[in-house]
């Protein structure tokens, strides 16, 4: 079989799981709709490795069509980011398995907040399927991959699954190109990403600043008072040293416990990422989108804070709203 041949056949394969999914949508599709309607919170979507990155496209194609989704990579949700989950939520979780520990180990915890779970598996009748409240089989006869090893058509199949509920949510919700529009200000935050960070950094008194010398007490006051989700750690000559976000207190708590005379510098992060006060706002933009960060400190070229720059400095405070209804 030659390369042309060899790529119609994947391209075959694929296609013919995409069609047998039709057989597969049933009543569990139309009740998670219903819980994504009816529901007042947000879609969480959950998956690792291949069935992760799934879930990460199609929370962005349900957040620019009208439909408020996060993804929260299930490791992570472990270790804090499980905060950011309300009862009012409804979870989808991806693996075609059904058997993902990091994933069936974190949805007790979910289901005990008393969030709805649905399930995308290629197995119902997997640890993930038994756990979950609805189970969208996502399930194909083979993979395209010819050592049958590789995610081909099964991530083929759960991204087509999740298309399926975007659109249909879609419909439902009487969503319209003028809306899309608004999640989609391309020209607006095109001129914005232009500027330099400088431009649109908060500076002064208003940046959240402690020195390596103040105690975990002093510290989470300043953070409490400035409200802008970190405070930066700095030397004598104002050089950045650390960073306590909201999110290295959460963990903090849950971890360590809370000494409030302790040192800062013994819990901050060390050695943070910074973005420099003449960089493009797309350069921080990429930053923060790698690292999943909301909050960079803006340094000079000797490494001192000049300002703090925040995810809604950039997209434009008051400008961009990503509502659900």
């Amino acid at each position: 079989m030659n390369r042309i041949e060899q790529a119609s056949e994947v391209i075959r394969t694929e296609a013919d799981a995409l069609l047998n999914l039709i057989q597969k949508i049933d009543d569990n599709f139309t009740q998670a709709v219903t819980a994504i309607l009816e529901s007042t919170g947000r879609v969480i979507i959950t998956g690792i490795g291949k069935s992760g990155h799934i879930g990460r496209k199609i929370a962005a194609t349900m957040s620019s069509t009208g439909t408020r989704a996060v993804y929260m990579h299930p490791v992570e949700a472990m270790h804090g980011d499980l905060g950011m989950v309300d009862p009012r939520d409804v979870v989808i979780a991806i693996s075609n398995s059904g058997e993902t520990l990091e994933l069936n180990h974190l949805i007790p915890s979910i289901k005990a907040m008393g969030c709805t779970v649905v399930a995308f598996t290629g197995n119902p009748h997997s640890a993930l399927g038994t756990l979950a409240d609805l189970v969208i089989d996502t399930g194909v006869e083979k993979e395209a991959c010819p050592l049958g090893l590789a995610p081909t058509s099964s991530t083929t199949a759960q991204l087509a699954m999740g298309d399926a509920l975007s659109v249909v949510l879609i419909n439902a919700k009487g969503f319209q190109s003028d809306d899309f529009k608004k999640f989609h200000p391309g020209g607006a935050l095109g001129q914005r990403l232009s500027l330099q960070v400088s431009e649109m950094m908060v500076t002064g008194e208003a940046v959240p600043l402690v020195s390596v010398s103040a105690t975990v007490g002093e510290t989470l006051a300043v953070l409490d008072a400035q409200r802008l989700g970190a405070v930066f750690v700095t030397d004598e000559e104002g050089i950045l040293t650390g960073l306590l976000s909201d999110g290295d207190v959460r963990h903090l708590l849950a971890v360590k416990g809370c000494d409030m005379s302790r040192p800062v510098s013994e819990v901050m992060t060390e050695s943070p990422r910074s973005v420099s006060t003449t960089a493009p706002a797309y350069d921080a933009l990429n930053l923060m989108e790698s690292h999943q960060i909301t909050v960079l400190p803006a340094t000079d070229e000797k490494g001192r804070v000049k300002g703090l720059l925040h995810l809604h400095d950039i997209l434009g405070k008051g400008a961009f709203r990503f509502n659900g209804r």
